[in-house]
């Protein structure tokens, strides 16, 4: 695994910096890094940006408008723009219904999403969670029946991540209930301004509406939505969900909160010393940043096989459930 920067990296590593100056407010910087979550309109006007730049695809051959980056270029990229704060690239278009489009899309639907997806004119939710399923995907039970050339959707789906915004949502559907519960499942993809289609906010103990109940009465989808073969959808969503774990365990990120914390600790007084000072509170900050560490190198060598070819294996989700916890 390669970790020395190299003379290229160190050169795209500053090509990186100048970009982000060029392109990043320092009033949305501050923002952010005061805990603030920049508007629709200002995460559109970064993905923009960086789309002109030819950087918002990454994990995107070429030829449908990506870049390919080396493993290494992608996590410098991670890294700077985290600890500049800059808005995050919604995920559900770029990593996720993206690639998903490129491996099992039809050309018609490449042509006609993929655009959309870069330029920003199409803004995706994912619809996998039920109330009562949780991460237990198998057990859906959203119906999907197909009628001539149309199918007819009925269910709900929730934790549905900013949801209020999107475009188009794409969805496991249960088309088949027999046999394995996993070979009844398809992929579909539905535009959010279908009749039958309402959201519903939940608000998280911070206060904060960024999930939604998304409920799904009747509507009506086109057959040409769906993706891959009917009752394939497993296959699809195994697929994506290895492409999304590889990218969420958001070491860049925390880097940045621990540099907050540490800011805060310097300024917050305790027993007339300031909280850095404390040897409990060093502790518990040095085995974070032990954790973060080692978190980091793993990352690293998932991203340095995808580099080699190999597909996302279980490490990836060690990714999602270690950079969450920490």
């Amino acid at each position: 695994m390669q970790i020395e920067l190299l003379k290229s990296d160190l050169i795209f590593k500053n090509e990186v910096r100048n970009f982000i100056k060029e392109n990043h407010s320092e009033h949305l910087k501050a923002k952010i890094a005061n805990g603030g979550k920049a508007t629709k309109e200002e995460t559109v006007n970064w993905q923009i940006a960086l789309n002109k730049k030819g950087w918002l695809a990454p994990n995107w051959p070429i030829n449908y408008g990506g870049c390919e980056w080396t493993s290494i270029q992608r996590y410098i990229f991670e890294q700077e723009t985290s600890l500049a704060n800059t808005p995050q690239v919604i995920p559900f278009g770029v990593n996720m219904i993206g690639p998903v489009l490129i491996k099992y899309g039809t050309e018609e639907q490449k042509k006609f999403f993929l655009p959309k997806i870069l330029n920003s004119e199409h803004w995706w939710c994912q619809g996998y969670s039920e109330p009562g399923s949780g991460s237990d995907l198998a057990s859906l039970k959203t119906k999907a029946e197909k009628k001539g050339s149309y199918y007819f959707i009925n269910g709900t789906k929730t934790w549905t991540t900013l949801a209020q915004f999107a475009d188009w949502i794409f969805c496991l559907v249960r088309t088949n209930n027999e046999g394995k519960q996993q070979e009844g499942i398809s992929f579909i993809m539905i535009d959010m301004k279908s009749k039958g289609i309402s959201v519903e906010p939940i608000i998280t103990i911070d206060g904060s509406h960024e999930v939604n109940t998304v409920y799904l009465e009747n509507v009506k989808v086109p057959v040409e939505n769906l993706i891959f073969d009917e009752n394939k959808g497993w296959t699809v969503a195994k697929y994506l969900l290895g492409h999304e774990r590889s990218t969420i365990a958001a070491v860049g990120r925390s880097k940045s909160a621990i540099l907050k914390l540490k800011e805060i600790a310097k300024s917050e007084i305790i027993n007339n010393e300031p909280l850095i000072k404390d040897t409990r509170f060093r502790d518990r900050m040095t085995k974070l940043e032990m954790e973060l560490f080692a978190l980091e190198y793993t990352e690293l060598r998932v991203l340095s096989e995808e580099n080699k070819g190999s597909a996302p294996g279980p490490e990836a989700s060690l990714l999602k459930i270690r950079g969450s916890e920490i």
